[in-house]
């Protein structure tokens, strides 16, 4: 489990280019490193509950990420704090 402080990296995976699913991490956050804020919980797996599937619980948290990692219009200082589920995360 990470925590706060640490960095992280969003794992580069396009499972939608294999089949019908549901993603909840936004395909910008995809391959880019961020920073760990806090653990918000334990929640059940949303890509499982939109087909009605049995959904494992699992941790969730708010990563902040510096805007001109994603996006080159991105002023030094900007951030950008998105909910990323913590099977999404590998260490940065």
């Amino acid at each position: 489990m990470p925590a706060p402080g640490q960095r992280v990296r969003v794992r580069d995976d396009w499972p939608e280019t294999r089949g019908p699913c549901h993603i909840r991490t936004p395909h910008y956050l995809r391959g880019r490193e961020g920073t760990v804020l806090r653990h918000l919980g334990d929640f059940p797996n949303p890509e499982d509950l939109a087909f009605a599937r049995p959904a494992a619980r699992l941790p969730l948290y708010h990563v902040l990420f510096d805007r001109t990692v994603l996006w080159p219009e991105g002023r030094a200082g900007d951030e950008v704090l998105a909910e990323v589920f913590g099977h999404w995360l590998e260490e940065a």
